[in-house]
């Protein structure tokens, strides 16, 4: 049994981590919500492998809002109500509290592979992540990957100079790799903004659950965890994941096809242009599993990007699903972003410059204080 450890680290970390824990605890149900007769307190989580989820937040509302994740499992990091998106006071704090998160996750026993899912942008995430995976591998083996969720472009400059100098630090440390989803990209899924994020959010948990059940299932052609790792040690240490599942009796060239399509990733990238290895999960009945299909589209990636690992698990019943883990040599759209950060750090040099000036200006003004004009 594989044994993995689950962080929610920050608001979006927290909200994805409950998407994971409500989907893994409604297989088999209809139930929808916490409640009905569950405790959302001591809910039985369907985990086909050992994981351990733990929530981490300062601040104690994010935490509260939590239904799906047992009390017992989020740590509330107190500092008022959260660092304000300002990373050089989360940095603090978590070197405050880093021997209280420290202890808890060593509570939980031993692991083969940790994931902190968290937003690139706001305050807690941003800042405690990089030095949480620092942390950990400083006393551990196992591999840790940071599933880290880029904002909206128009969510203001304080976001994306946070994400840009959060994924820098992450990639210069000791992170086995970094998964990228990109709320930017996902938005197109429509409605208000709350059913815009519950929506990205359960994508991307679904995508996520999915991963850790297929790297502890028995297939007929296997992928298993020391595979993914060498996935991951690929490109330029980014990822991003691709999903899809049929709706309908499809054949399966066309769902890998879609898997590896636009609406299917969660990052903007050219699968065959950017890529750099790959692994293709399969699910369905026997019958949708042709394996001349999946050769031929296995071939046809692998013959752009190089080596392309595929696994197959046969579920009776079971209309065809494909998941795809897609390590990326280059990334057009992070070099996107990172031109919009470098604008909004200027931005906000720019307002303290006039901030200053402005001060200056009073201090002449009070050059004349406690003085009478002379006529």
């Amino acid at each position: 049994m594989l044994n993995v450890l689950l962080i929610g680290n920050g608001q979006c970390g927290n909200r994805i981590l409950d998407a994971v824990n409500k989907h893994a605890m409604n297989r088999g149900s209809n139930v929808k919500e916490a409640g009905g007769g569950i405790s959302k307190y001591f809910s039985k989580h369907n985990y086909q492998s050992n994981v351990q989820t733990i929530a981490i937040n300062t601040a104690i509302n994010d935490l509260k809002e939590m239904k799906f994740t047992k009390a017992k499992d989020r740590i509330h990091i107190k500092n008022l109500h959260g660092v304000g998106a300002n990373r050089n006071i989360g940095k603090e704090v978590f070197e405050t509290h880093k021997a209280h998160i420290l202890r808890a996750i060593e509570e939980r026993g031993s692991f083969d592979v940790a994931f902190i899912v968290t937003s690139a942008s706001g305050g807690t995430g941003s800042s405690f992540t990089p030095p949480l995976v620092e942390e950990i591998k400083k006393s551990h083996n196992f591999p840790v990957y940071a599933l880290v969720i880029l904002p909206f472009r128009e969510e203001g400059t304080l976001y994306l100079q946070n994400a840009a100098f959060m994924l820098k630090e992450l990639r210069e440390g000791p992170c086995d790799g970094i998964i990228l989803a990109d709320n930017q990209y996902l938005k197109s899924i429509g409605g208000n903004v709350q059913e815009a994020y519950d929506g990205i959010n359960s994508m991307i948990a679904k995508r996520l659950l999915f991963l850790l059940d297929s790297l502890d299932s028995e297939m007929m052609m296997v992928t298993d965890l020391g595979d993914f790792k060498t996935v991951m040690s690929g490109g330029a240490g980014l990822a991003t994941v691709g999903y899809f599942k049929a709706e309908n009796e499809m054949p399966i060239r066309t769902v890998i096809q879609n898997s590896l399509s636009p609406r299917g990733l969660l990052f903007s990238t050219d699968v065959y242009k950017e890529g750099g290895r790959a692994m293709i999960i399969l699910k369905g009945d026997k019958k949708y599993l042709s394996m001349e299909e999946i050769s031929n589209e296995v071939e046809k990636l692998s013959g752009a990007i190089g080596h392309v690992f595929k696994g197959v698990i046969v579920e009776n019943g079971s209309l065809p699903e494909a998941l795809c883990v897609l390590t990326l040599n280059s990334a057009e759209e992070l070099e996107s972003l990172y031109e919009g950060a470098i604008q909004a750090i200027g931005m906000e040099k720019d307002k303290k410059d006039r901030v200053k000036k402005k001060k200056e200006m009073e201090s002449s003004f009070m050059t004349i204080d406690g003085m009478d004009p002379e006529y």
